[in-house]
């Protein structure tokens, strides 16, 4: 069993910065060729992809809303993937989650991910 904890959320200015974690446990087992990924949803929308990075080579992806201010990142002594988020506006607000696939599917689609965290949510001012 997978469980995934997702922290580091909060209420920010336009223009600011916030770094979202998630720690991950897998029961003693290894990663390795799961694909990490968050998505976030705004309230009556649906859940979005944001960025996803491969455990063990660490190749990433982004929506292209986010690229150049969002970065995906994973520490493998950690068993943490962070998402470092610069230049927020008030458009990314929402819950964010953090998602675990055992690397079937497409990196884009809710669908493809096997487990969840609870979120936490994100509140940009402008």
């Amino acid at each position: 069993q997978v469980q995934l904890v997702e922290s580091g959320g909060g209420l920010v200015q336009a223009g600011d910065s916030l770094r979202l974690s998630c720690a991950a446990s897998a029961s003693g087992r290894s990663f390795s060729g799961y694909r990490m990924g968050w998505f976030r949803q705004a309230p009556g929308k649906e859940r979005d992809f944001v960025a996803a990075i491969s455990w063990s080579d660490g190749n990433t992806d982004y929506r292209d809303s986010v690229k150049g201010r969002f970065t995906i990142s994973r520490d493998k002594t950690k068993n943490t993937v962070y998402l470092q988020m610069n230049s927020l506006k008030p458009e990314d607000t929402a819950v964010y989650y953090c998602a675990a696939s055992a690397g079937y599917g497409s990196r884009w689609s809710p669908t493809s991910y096997d487990y969840w965290g609870q979120g936490t949510q994100v509140t940009v001012s402008s």
